[in-house]
């Protein structure tokens, strides 16, 4: 299966509370695409970017059989570039500068070889952006959608649209409480699934991940690390997973779905261990699986 992914290529400036990380390769659809890329191998991207996106950033891509061709090159441009502080829980952070610089103009033009694509990824970006491209894809299988409180407050109206044509929507918790309006995330959960989305993920950072589908609701848990280092991209990350394995599978069901949650999980997880994206794109498949392993032994109670 196929798999589209759009959303953003940026260059991150990253501190914690354990280092530091200047210039390093981030956006919402790199760690989609380097996750999502250990489950198949035919994973499309569009964005853009500045000409200070040099070829070496492009072999990584490449090196995972990502296709590029829908990656736009600004000449003279330069990419988005964000900069942040995360607290000593490292579930907080501060943004101290966002540069959208290409981005802000970015038009998606979906490639006519990518408009046959059978799972469509849409990264956190302004929702009548991810509305233009559906309009281009011909007859997507599964189209899972990411967003963010900026357009859960800036433009709801869009967002809701754009939800009547979604099948997954992954958001985390305060933006499920702020799109619903309830603090209860169960009635939360109900109340969007009434917007479109049949299937529904609320991410709770260090307390795991929430599956509502009609058959019911699958809670996974967090890994439990010793060292996380930078949590940046790890939501996008578990898209990237999650959309990986439902990739690979021959049907689709319930059961899939909550496999997809922990191979999602699985791929946060290692995300988090390093800055930015370096993790994430030295992993083999062997790593991958054993830590899936890892989260079903999380919660066994058989012998």
């Amino acid at each position: 299966m196929s798999i589209l992914i759009v959303g953003s290529l940026a260059f991150d400036d990253i501190e914690t509370p354990f280092g530091r990380s200047d210039n390093t390769l981030g956006g919402s659809s790199t760690y989609i695409a380097l996750s999502a890329s250990y489950f198949t191998d035919k994973v499309e991207m569009v964005g853009v970017v500045g000409s200070d996106f040099e070829q070496k950033h492009f072999d990584l891509l490449h090196s995972k059989n990502i296709d590029t061709k829908g990656v736009q090159k600004v000449e003279n441009g330069k990419t988005f570039r964000w900069a942040g502080r995360y607290h000593y829980d490292m579930n907080t952070r501060d943004t101290l500068d966002t540069q959208l610089n290409v981005f802000a103009d970015f038009d998606p033009v979906v490639p006519l070889q990518y408009q046959n694509a059978d799972f469509v990824c849409l990264g956190n970006i302004d929702p009548e952006l991810q509305l233009k491209v559906l309009d281009q894809i011909s007859k997507p299988k599964l189209v899972i959608l990411d967003t963010m409180n900026f357009w859960i407050e800036g433009k709801p109206a869009e967002l809701k649209k754009t939800l009547e044509r979604v099948d997954i929507f992954i958001l985390n918790d305060s933006e499920a409480r702020l799109l619903s309006g309830d603090p209860n995330l169960v009635r939360s959960a109900r109340i969007i699934r009434n917007m479109g989305p049949k299937t529904l993920i609320i991410k709770k950072g260090e307390h795991g991940a929430l599956l509502f589908t009609d058959s019911g609701i699958f809670a996974a848990p967090a890994f439990p690390l010793e060292s996380i280092f930078d949590p940046t991209g790890a939501g996008d990350t578990f898209a990237g997973g999650f959309i990986g394995h439902l990739a690979r599978c021959e049907t689709i069901n319930d059961l899939e779905m909550r496999k997809a949650v922990l191979y999602g999980s699985s791929m946060a997880s290692f995300c988090v261990e390093k800055f930015g994206t370096e993790k994430i794109a030295a992993l083999d498949l062997l790593e991958i699986e054993d830590r899936y392993q890892s989260f079903l032994e999380l919660s066994r109670t058989d012998n």
